[in-house]
């Protein structure tokens, strides 16, 4: 990562991180029919085809084809956002709050947005920072303890659970807590988890150690 990133650069690299955090963050899923949207890219496949290979090995070969283009879109999209400095911004802007908070560089942020939307865009563009060397081992680790729980916790909270919270009881009553109150206890356990990580590879990961 540059630590003498110009201003120029710098610049321009916010405005990619920017682009990327409303990209992967699905706050353009509404404008322009999505097209500045990584869900609505992505899209969905039809049951049919989810359903075609039938149930074990043959249902788990066609459920992992099915991943492929979003991966792909994914890499990139991360590739163009890099060459235009998204992560040498990221690193500048938002390594004081993530490295505090969770032990991980502010590199991380455009593939924690993306994991929030997605768990193949989220294990993708972080396999992507650790080939690049963006992200140490360690990190990684760390990392992907956040990805793993609750991972791609907006659309399946959003598509799943969300809805269950309108549903009301015999008296006419609803669950005393809003969409927002439970996203944030999701994250925040996240964080906690990456922590408990953190501590782990603190004491038992040695610095020359790498993955097999």
């Amino acid at each position: 990562m540059e630590d003498n990133i110009t201003v120029k650069k710098l610049i321009v690299g916010t405005i990619s991180l920017l682009c990327a955090i409303i990209f992967f963050g699905g706050f353009a899923k509404d404008i322009f029919g999505g097209i500045f949207d990584f869900g609505k890219l992505t899209g969905q496949f039809p049951e049919w085809f989810k359903t075609a290979g039938g149930t074990s090995a043959k249902g788990g070969f066609i459920f992992a084809l099915s991943l492929i283009p979003s991966v792909m879109l994914a890499l990139g999209f991360v590739a163009i956002f890099e060459h235009y400095g998204a992560l040498a911004a990221a690193s500048k802007w938002l390594s004081p709050i993530l490295k505090p908070v969770m032990g991980i560089p502010g590199s991380c942020s455009i593939s924690l947005i993306a994991s929030t939307q997605s768990t193949d865009a989220g294990s993708s563009t972080t396999k992507f920072l650790r080939n690049e060397g963006k992200i140490t081992y360690k990190e990684l680790l760390i990392f992907a303890a956040f990805q793993f729980s609750a991972g791609a916790l907006l659309t399946n909270f959003l598509s799943s659970f969300a809805p269950l919270l309108l549903v009301s009881d015999k008296a006419g009553t609803t669950a005393p807590v809003s969409i927002a109150m439970c996203l944030g206890i999701i994250f925040v356990f996240k964080i906690v988890g990456a922590n408990l990580m953190r501590l782990y590879v603190k004491k038992f990961v040695k610095d020359d150690e790498v993955e097999v």
